[in-house]
C-alpha cells in the first residue's frame, strides 16, 4: 500500500470503531452496557462448556456440550426478542471493519521475508522430492511432477506406503551435484529437506502441496495453486530466513510439547484427527496422563504447563483460528514461545481473553529448554510430525540459516497482525504520512 493511502485507512478504522459503539447506544441507550454484559457472560459460559466437553467424559462432557450450544443460542434469543439482534450484528460488523482497516493502515512496507532479498539465477541442477499423498493428491491434481521436469528439475516421487528417509534422499542429491533442493509436500517433509539445504548452503524451494503449509503461507506463496511456486526455477528471487532446531532437529514452523504432541502420537491421528483429539483430550487435560512440563527461557521459568509451543519466529497471535501460523517475520532471530497452563474451569473460561488470559503466557527467546519427561524423553510434534526427543530438549534459533527461493511474483504476505495500536492509528489519521514516518 502506498503511504498516501494509509491515513485514509486509519480514518476509516476510527470511524468504524466509533460507529460500533454508537449503534448500540442509539438502539438501547445506557442499557447497552447491560446487553454488552450479557454477551460477555454468554461467551464465558460457552468457554466453560467447551472446556467440560474437551476435558471430561461422561455426564460432565454431555453437560458441557449442552452448555456450549445453549449459552450462545440463549443470548441470541434474548437479543432477538428485545430487538437488539440487528444493532448487535451491525456493531460487530463495524468492529470488524475497524480491525481490518486498522491493520491495513499499519501494515509495514516490507513483508515477512526480511531484507536479504535479491534476484537469483536459475539453478542448473534443481532436485525436488514430491509426496503424491500430501494434500489429498495435489501432486497429481496439479501435474507438479511433469511441470517440474519441464522446468529442468530432477523429480523424486515418494512411494505410497513405503518408509523412505527423505533427508537421506536429499543428502544423496547434494552429493550428486544438486544446486537447489525442493519439496512438494507438507511442512514436516519440508523441514527435513530444509535442514539439509541449510547445512549445505543451498537454496530451498517450498511447493505448498500439503494440507496446510503454514511455512508457504508466510513466504507469500499461493497455496491454492502450488504449481505457481515452480516459477521460482526460471524467474525467482532469494532471501534468507531463520530456522528453528529442537534437540538438533530443524523445524520451519514449530515444535510443540505436551497435549498437542500427545494427540499427534496417537496411531489413529493421521486418518481421524478430530475424532482422535476428542477421545484423547480428557485424559491429556485432567487425567493421570496430563502432561506437566517445565520451561526455561533466559530468566523466565515456568512449570506445571500442559502445553508449550516453540515457534520459528513469534506468531502474531497466540490463538489465531482465522489465520493459523501467521508470523510477521521469519527473520527476527527469535523463537516465539506460547505456554498454556489451565488447572480448572475458571482458568479455561478466561482463555477467551487471549493474550490477557492468566493461563496463557507469551514470550520470545533465542534458546528454550523444555523438561518434564518421566523416562528421560519428551514427545514432541515437529511441524506436525510426532517424534520422541531426549530430555531436556534444547530449542534454538539459527538466524538466516536457510536460503529460500520463491517466484518473483507471488500473492505476498496478507495484512494482519497483533491488536491494532489505536494511539498510533489516531496519530496517523490526524497527522497523515508524517506521523507514521516519525513513529517508525
Amino acid at each position: 500500500m502506498t503511504p498516501e493511502r494509509r491515513p485514509w485507512w486509519a480514518r476509516l478504522a476510527l470511524v468504524a470503531l466509533v460507529g460500533s459503539a454508537v449503534v448500540p447506544l442509539v438502539a438501547a441507550g445506557l442499557r447497552s452496557a447491560l446487553w454488552l454484559l450479557l454477551a460477555v457472560v454468554g461467551v464465558a459460559l460457552t468457554a466453560v462448556g467447551v472446556w467440560w466437553t474437551l476435558a471430561y467424559t461422561g455426564p460432565l462432557r454431555l453437560l458441557g456440550a449442552l452448555l456450549s450450544v445453549a449459552a450462545p443460542l440463549t443470548v441470541l434469543g434474548l437479543y432477538s426478542s428485545y430487538g437488539m439482534l440487528w444493532p448487535a450484528v451491525a456493531a460487530f460488523v463495524l468492529w470488524l471493519v475497524a480491525q481490518v482497516a486498522g491493520h491495513a493502515a499499519l501494515v509495514p512496507e516490507d513483508d515477512v521475508t526480511g531484507q536479504w532479498r535479491r534476484a537469483a539465477p536459475a539453478p542448473r541442477h534443481p532436485w525436488i522430492v514430491m509426496n503424491p499423498l500430501s494434500g489429498g493428491g495435489k501432486v497429481d491434481r496439479f501435474a507438479l511432477a511433469d511441470r517440474a521436469r519441464a522446468a529442468g528439475a530432477e523429480v523424486v516421487l515418494l512411494e505410497p506406503g513405503a518408509h523412505q528417509d527423505v533427508a537421506a534422499l536429499a543428502r544423496r542429491a547434494v552429493a550428486e551435484g544438486a544446486d537447489l533442493l525442493g519439496v512438494a509436500g507438507g511442512d514436516g517433509t519440508q523441514a527435513l529437506v530444509a535442514e539439509v539445504a541449510a547445512h549445505n548452503g543451498l537454496p530451498f524451494l517450498a511447493i505448498p502441496a500439503g494440507t496446510r503449509n503454514h511455512f508457504a503461507l508466510d513466504l507469500g506463496l499461493d497455496r491454492r495453486d502450488p504449481s505457481t511456486a515452480l516459477r521460482a526455477l526460471s524467474d525467482g528471487v532469494e532471501f534468507r530466513v531463520d530456522l528453528g532446531y529442537a534437540a538438533g532437529r530443524a523445524f520451519v514452523n514449530n515444535a510443540s510439547f505436551g497435549t498437542y504432541a500427545a494427540v499427534v502420537a496417537e496411531p489413529d491421528y493421521r486418518g481421524h484427527k478430530l475424532q482422535t483429539a476428542f477421545r484423547s483430550l480428557p485424559v491429556l487435560l485432567t487425567g493421570p496422563r496430563a502432561p506437566r512440563l517445565e520451561m526455561r527461557a533466559g530468566d523466565s521459568r515456568m512449570d506445571g504447563l500442559q502445553a508449550l509451543l516453540v515457534s520459528n519466529n513469534p506468531y502474531l497471535r497466540a490463538v489465531d483460528a482465522n489465520r493459523p501460523g501467521r508470523r510477521r517475520s521469519l527473520s527476527s532471530g527469535l523463537l516465539g514461545v506460547v505456554c498454556v497452563r489451565v488447572d480448572d474451569t475458571a482458568q479455561a473460561a478466561r482463555l477467551v481473553r487471549g493474550d490477557r488470559s492468566p493461563g496463557l503466557t507469551r514470550l520470545t527467546a533465542r534458546e528454550v529448554v523444555v523438561a518434564g519427561g518421566a523416562d528421560g524423553t519428551l514427545a514432541a510434534g515437529i511441524d506436525g510430525e510426532h517424534v520422541t526427543l531426549p530430555a531436556p530438549v534444547v530449542c534454538r534459533i539459527a538466524p538466516g540459516a536457510l536460503r529460500v527461493r520463491v517466484p518473483r511474483d507471488r500473492p505476498g504476505h496478507p495484512s494482519g497482525g497483533p491488536p491494532v495500536d489505536w494511539p498510533e492509528l489516531t496519530r496517523l489519521a490526524l497527522g497523515g504520512t508524517e506521523a507514521r514516518a516519525s513513529a517508525a
